[in-house]
């Protein structure tokens, strides 16, 4: 899938090295509520554990977002089925110095977009930590509301989710 800049696409184990810096510079999952991972094999472990296994189970997952110009996995994006809400969940991380391009907007529109026409989910949810004001920023973008606050894994975050009539 291609946006204006970027060329979304599934994840490989290969992709492990590139995307180590995604799960474990600390500026990066600040608001994850993750620990950082602390090699190449353990970022290919988590590839294999998450967006290989969605793929296999849901038919989706995150997947890697590529900048076309340079060729370079600069992040990811996609939608992740959350088991203990029953709810599919738009989420993105981007590398420190693609922050403030829009990157996360226009990955997740177009992410949204393919869910909706292609795969047939209505309602999509976004799970944030309060303090992550350029992800609800981005959600709001996108045209998700705040619906609550809830304490999922032991973190309390903010759900906010699309309107009924979208």
């Amino acid at each position: 899938m291609y946006t204006e800049r970027l060329y979304l696409r599934q994840f490989t184990l290969d992709d492990a090295e590139e995307y180590f810096p995604l799960v474990s510079d600390p500026r990066v999952i600040r608001y994850t509520g993750e620990e950082p991972q602390p090699s190449v094999a353990a970022a290919r472990e988590v590839i294999a554990a998450r967006p290989l296994r969605d793929y296999a189970v849901h038919g989706y997952g995150r997947m890697a977002c590529i900048e076309r110009r340079s060729g370079r996995l600069v992040g990811f994006c996609g939608l992740k089925f959350v088991e203990e809400l029953k709810e599919v969940d738009i989420g993105y991380r981007f590398l420190p110095a693609y922050w403030g391009m829009g990157y996360a907007t226009e990955s997740a529109r177009a992410i949204m977009q393919h869910g909706k026409e292609h795969l047939g989910i209505g309602r999509v949810i976004g799970l944030i930590q309060p303090e992550n004001s350029a992800s609800a920023n981005v959600l709001g973008k996108l045209g998700l509301l705040y619906e609550r606050s809830i304490c999922l894994a032991g973190i309390d975050v903010d759900l906010y989710a699309t309107p009924c009539d979208t």
